[in-house]
Protein backbone atom coordinates (compact mmCIF):
# COMPACT_ATOMS: atom_id res chain seq x y z
CA UNK A 1 0.00 0.00 0.00
CA UNK A 2 1.28 3.24 -1.06
CA UNK A 3 0.71 6.28 1.22
CA UNK A 4 0.93 10.07 0.40
CA UNK A 5 0.41 12.65 2.07
CA UNK A 6 1.14 16.42 0.75
CA UNK A 7 -0.47 20.05 2.08
CA UNK A 8 -1.90 22.89 0.22
CA UNK A 9 -1.38 25.93 2.28
CA UNK A 10 0.18 23.70 5.09
CA UNK A 11 2.87 22.10 6.05
CA UNK A 12 2.83 18.44 6.96
CA UNK A 13 4.27 17.92 10.14
CA UNK A 14 5.54 14.94 11.46
CA UNK A 15 2.87 14.48 14.23
CA UNK A 16 0.10 15.21 10.94
CA UNK A 17 1.36 12.34 9.27
CA UNK A 18 1.85 10.02 11.88
CA UNK A 19 -1.75 10.74 12.77
CA UNK A 20 -2.78 10.21 9.55
CA UNK A 21 -1.25 6.85 9.16
CA UNK A 22 -2.72 5.90 12.02
CA UNK A 23 -5.83 6.44 10.99
CA UNK A 24 -5.89 4.71 7.27
CA UNK A 25 -4.42 1.62 8.85
CA UNK A 26 -7.95 0.86 10.04
CA UNK A 27 -8.92 0.76 6.15
CA UNK A 28 -5.84 -1.37 5.32
CA UNK A 29 -7.26 -3.77 8.31
CA UNK A 30 -10.57 -4.19 7.28
CA UNK A 31 -9.80 -4.77 3.19
CA UNK A 32 -6.17 -5.58 2.41
CA UNK A 33 -6.44 -5.05 -1.28
CA UNK A 34 -5.88 -1.40 -1.30
CA UNK A 35 -3.23 -0.08 -3.76
CA UNK A 36 -2.48 3.33 -3.31
CA UNK A 37 -3.85 6.14 -0.62
CA UNK A 38 -4.00 9.92 -1.08
CA UNK A 39 -4.31 12.40 1.41
CA UNK A 40 -4.80 16.06 0.44
CA UNK A 41 -4.51 18.09 3.65
CA UNK A 42 -5.42 22.28 2.82
CA UNK A 43 -6.40 25.35 4.62
CA UNK A 44 -8.37 27.82 3.36
CA UNK A 45 -7.94 31.37 4.35
CA UNK A 46 -10.68 32.93 2.18
CA UNK A 47 -13.38 30.25 3.87
CA UNK A 48 -15.36 31.23 7.13
CA UNK A 49 -13.12 29.97 9.81
CA UNK A 50 -15.83 27.20 10.77
CA UNK A 51 -15.19 25.50 7.48
CA UNK A 52 -11.45 26.10 6.82
CA UNK A 53 -9.57 22.93 6.91
CA UNK A 54 -9.98 20.40 4.68
CA UNK A 55 -8.83 16.88 4.03
CA UNK A 56 -8.96 14.89 1.03
CA UNK A 57 -8.48 11.28 0.33
CA UNK A 58 -8.77 9.30 -3.14
CA UNK A 59 -8.11 5.57 -1.91
CA UNK A 60 -7.71 3.07 -5.33
CA UNK A 61 -8.30 -0.76 -4.78
CA UNK A 62 -8.67 -3.40 -6.54
CA UNK A 63 -11.56 -2.76 -9.12
CA UNK A 64 -12.10 0.83 -8.28
CA UNK A 65 -10.98 4.42 -7.28
CA UNK A 66 -12.73 5.57 -3.96
CA UNK A 67 -13.20 9.54 -2.46
CA UNK A 68 -13.84 11.25 0.16
CA UNK A 69 -13.46 14.73 1.83
CA UNK A 70 -14.40 16.42 5.08
CA UNK A 71 -13.97 20.04 5.96
CA UNK A 72 -14.33 21.06 9.65
CA UNK A 73 -12.82 24.12 11.76
CA UNK A 74 -10.34 21.82 13.43
CA UNK A 75 -8.12 19.63 10.98
CA UNK A 76 -7.76 16.69 12.95
CA UNK A 77 -11.47 16.17 13.22
CA UNK A 78 -11.90 16.53 10.03
CA UNK A 79 -9.57 13.58 9.55
CA UNK A 80 -11.42 11.56 11.63
CA UNK A 81 -14.48 12.60 9.57
CA UNK A 82 -12.73 11.33 6.35
CA UNK A 83 -11.30 8.41 7.86
CA UNK A 84 -14.78 6.86 8.67
CA UNK A 85 -16.07 8.53 5.42
CA UNK A 86 -13.64 5.98 3.92
CA UNK A 87 -14.18 3.16 6.41
CA UNK A 88 -17.33 2.76 5.34
CA UNK A 89 -16.99 3.18 1.66
CA UNK A 90 -13.97 0.22 2.10
CA UNK A 91 -16.45 -1.74 3.83
CA UNK A 92 -19.71 -1.18 1.29
CA UNK A 93 -17.42 -2.27 -1.22
CA UNK A 94 -16.22 -5.39 0.15
CA UNK A 95 -19.56 -6.52 1.05
CA UNK A 96 -20.47 -5.80 -2.56
CA UNK A 97 -17.39 -7.72 -3.79
CA UNK A 98 -17.80 -10.72 -1.46
CA UNK A 99 -21.73 -10.92 -2.38
CA UNK A 100 -20.57 -10.78 -5.89
CA UNK A 101 -18.75 -14.42 -6.12
CA UNK A 102 -21.25 -16.48 -4.32
CA UNK A 103 -21.02 -20.08 -4.53
CA UNK A 104 -23.67 -21.66 -7.16
CA UNK A 105 -26.30 -23.77 -5.35
CA UNK A 106 -26.43 -27.35 -5.99
CA UNK A 107 -29.24 -28.60 -8.02
CA UNK A 108 -30.61 -31.64 -7.29
CA UNK A 109 -31.63 -34.17 -9.66
CA UNK A 110 -34.87 -36.46 -9.68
Amino acid sequence: MNLTISGHHLDVTPALHGYVTSKLERISRHFDQVVDIRVLLSVDPIRDKDRRQKAECSIHVKGKDLYAESVHADLYAAIDELADKLDRQVLRYKDRVQEHHHTPMKREVV
